[in-house]
């Protein structure tokens, strides 16, 4: 029955301990932040900086703007309501923007500005686009000086004005170099720099693949000038993407227009040319029916003229062979009738075939048209049956007036409409019409956004930075939490500080990361109080209990790699341990690079290595120290194989007359990842302390170094946790403990 509420306390507090370790990972996160605050800091000033600096030297971007009305178009000419329906055109805006920056369009624009030619002034890198754009000219054709004795940069009020450069199509989109001469005269060079062309200003220059015409040039002698002939088609696909065009509002019929450039000059002249040409070209569309109608009606002209002429000659000739027979008041009437249902086929079937051209013959306009031809056709066949009844010559009269009035009819309104249409397209204005003409506001550049450019910087500074900052933390796998060594069986007996007053001492420089030749002292000595001291007094308590069941009195120390500070922890832990009354030997077993005679100001000869070869006894080899109860023998001489020293019989004899002289014996080791030395010597000591540093050593490193110990046969008693700092990182947490400084105050 108890086995549910045990499941559910457990799950309960495995996640409390989830969610408590979450926390101190972000806690341990935010503490590394703060620990380099600094240097993210400082690449948060310099991207800050280098957007300040990008911001005053590049390149200000200035916009044109126009706009266009587009209108519902109507009857050009009061008075021709009925010819309105011929020409009636409503576009919508959509439709019209389309049209504006179509490849049509602006292909026009491109060959009239000759936009895929491209000459412009070299530049100084970097600061001469700032230098060209601040210079104005107080005289024309006034030219800056040029700095740094770059004369062939432009620094500003240079110019060039290209009427003509035609290259083979494999040169399209190179570039090339015209460089300005003395008297007017200049050079163009390929990228090779030969000379293909050269003449003077204003002339056609030819080798019969190059044409170049400059029409004007302002630049001093040597000046240099890029100059490239650009794709047709890309330069159309280039300036269509670069026009902005968009209605304003929905179906308000304005479209704004609107173009960036570096050059404001050739944003205006650019955008102002291609709004003339939409403007004239939607004119000449809305009057493209007028002139087709137009050259339909003077092609009919001419022949019912003709006809006009031959029903005339009919007439008269058939008058003049019946003796001016006149048309009697009955037959009149009947033959006004008569042209005036022809003036109206005609007018019917010219009207028939205008909308054939416009529509399809089902279409109900059509059909209607030709229903009204019908209706009339039938009141004619009436009005010919009367005629029947007419006396014969009164008949055939009748019918060669009938054709000379009907054909003068239609002849008279193909003139009145020929006319019409005439003055319909000379009338014509287009439904758009230009309402703002491009213009740039030259104080108020659209890019770059200097504030925005800056903020942005500072922002990605600072947003690297600290990515920086948690990679780091993320790679850097140096142990930091002594819970992480005690997770892995190895007990810390003590928690050394870091010691700046050390630094001072030794003459370490953190921002070099190098020593100086200084006199050395030992910390212990100089500042007994400082808080690396302390924690070595602890660990001296620990260490008395550590050793109460080891087979001697000898302390290995030992470390994974080298730099971990173990001869510091062992000359500072010997000192400590003698200033408590014990008498103390510490030996230097690192006979390849060992140091510890600097630290005691004697000499590092006669040493362990004497010893061990057999050349010097004990005593010989024995120095004291300034300090009571603590004698040390350094290395000696650096002998060629210091292992096979270490596992002679001379070395079980030394730790035989060592353990029996001294209280407590400190070895100070080579590091064990490094070499071999370290496992003979705990062989023989009762005792065996790994030297760790903080932030340094790996976790695999510490677990690695105590099983070469162990394959040995050594047990590692536990582990000195050395050069730990006081950081945010780890100030967090069950293992933020620090080492309080607590002592006497002196004034009091």
């Amino acid at each position: 029955m108890n086995a549910q509420p045990t499941a559910l306390a457990a799950n309960k507090q495995n996640r409390q301990d989830t969610q408590a370790s979450q926390e101190i990972d972000l806690m341990a996160l935010l503490g590394a932040l703060i620990d380099r605050k600094y240097f993210i800091i400082a690449l948060t000033a310099v991207f800050m900086a280098i957007g300040v600096v990008y911001a005053v030297f590049s390149t200000p971007i200035y916009q044109a703007t126009a706009m266009i009305q587009v209108e519902e178009s109507g009857g050009s000419v009061p008075g021709f309501d009925d010819m309105a329906g011929m020409f009636e055109s409503t576009s919508a805006a959509v439709t019209e923007i389309e049209l504006l920056k179509s490849r049509s369009v602006i292909g026009e624009a491109v060959d009239t500005l000759q936009l895929d030619i491209v000459a412009e002034p070299k530049l100084f890198p970097f600061i001469g686009s700032r230098a060209f754009r601040k210079f104005t000219p107080m005289n024309e054709g006034e030219l800056a000086e040029p700095s740094f004795g770059a004369s062939s940069y432009a620094w500003g009020g240079e110019s060039i004005n290209v009427f003509r450069f035609d290259v083979p199509r494999s040169a399209i989109g190179l570039g090339f170099t015209l460089v300005a001469q003395e008297n007017n005269s200049i050079a163009l060079l390929n990228g090779e720099g030969e000379q293909i062309l050269a003449g003077k200003v204003g002339q056609e220059l030819t080798n019969g693949k190059f044409n170049l015409t400059v029409r004007s040039l302002n630049a001093r002698a040597g000046t240099e000038f890029t100059i490239l002939r650009k794709d047709r088609l890309n330069t159309i696909l280039d300036l269509q993407a670069a026009i902005g065009a968009s209605e304003k509002g929905k179906d308000s019929g304005i479209i704004n227009l609107s173009l960036q450039s570096a050059k404001p000059h050739y944003a205006e002249k650019v955008l102002d040319k291609v709004a003339a040409i939409y403007v004239r070209r939607n004119v000449e569309r809305n009057s493209a029916e007028a002139q087709k109608s137009l050259e339909f009606l003077e092609v009919q002209l001419p022949e019912i003229k003709k006809q006009l002429e031959f029903a005339e000659q009919r007439f008269n000739d058939y008058q003049i062979q019946r003796q001016s027979i006149n048309i009697s008041l009955e037959t009149q009437g009947v033959l006004e009738q008569v042209v005036k249902l022809e003036t109206k086929l005609q007018e019917l079937e010219l009207k028939r075939l205008e909308m054939s051209r416009k529509f399809k013959k089902d279409h109900p306009s059509y059909q209607g048209l030709v229903e009204q031809i019908s209706a009339v056709n039938e009141q004619k066949k009436e009005l010919v049956g009367e005629v029947g009844n007419l006396p014969e010559t009164q008949q055939e009269l009748l019918r060669l007036k009938r054709d000379v009035e009907v054909s003068n009819q239609i002849y008279t309104l193909l003139l009145s409409k020929t006319q019409e249409l005439d003055i319909v397209r000379a009338g014509t204005v287009g439904n758009v019409r230009v309402i703002d003409h491009a213009e740039v506001n030259t104080s108020k550049p659209v890019k770059p956004k200097k504030a925005l450019i800056v903020v942005m910087a500072t922002m990605l500074g600072g947003m690297l930075a600290v990515a920086i900052v948690l990679v780091q933390k993320a790679m850097h796998k140096g142990v930091e939490d002594p819970n992480e060594i005690e997770a892995i069986g190895l007990p810390v007996y003590a928690s050394v500080p870091y010691s700046d007053y050390q630094d001072k001492l030794t003459g370490f420089s953190k921002a070099l990361k190098n020593k100086t030749n200084k006199p050395k002292s030992i910390l212990a000595l100089d500042n007994p109080a400082d808080l690396s001291v302390e924690a070595l007094r602890s660990l001296r308590t620990s260490l008395h209990f550590a050793m109460m069941e080891a087979k001697n009195n000898l302390i290995a120390i030992s470390g994974p790699s080298p730099g971990v500070g173990k001869s510091f922890i062992s000359v500072n832990l010997a000192i400590v341990l003698a200033q408590s009354g014990k008498k103390v030997l510490i030996i230097d077993a690192d006979m390849r690079k060992g140091y510890l005679q600097t630290q005691f100001g004697i000499k590092w000869d006669d040493g362990l290595s004497d010893y061990l070869s057999g050349r010097l006894d004990l005593a010989q080899v024995t120095k004291p120290t300034q300090v009571e109860g603590l004698n040390v023998i350094t290395r000696g001489q650096i002998p060629p194989n210091p292992s096979e020293l270490l596992m002679h019989s001379n070395f079980s004899k030394l730790v035989a007359e060592v353990s029996a002289a001294y209280d407590i014996v400190i070895v100070d080791t080579p590091p064990i990842l490094a070499v071999t030395d370290p496992a003979i010597v705990s062989a023989h000591t009762g005792t065996t302390l790994l030297v760790t540093r903080f932030g340094e050593n790996h976790i695999k490193e510490i677990e690695l170094t105590r099983n070469r110990f162990e394959q040995n046969g050594t047990d590692v008693k536990g582990v000195v946790f050395n050069g730990v700092v006081k950081k945010a990182s780890n100030a967090y947490g069950y293992y933020g403990y620090y080492n309080y400084e607590y002592k006497s105050n002196e004034k009091s």
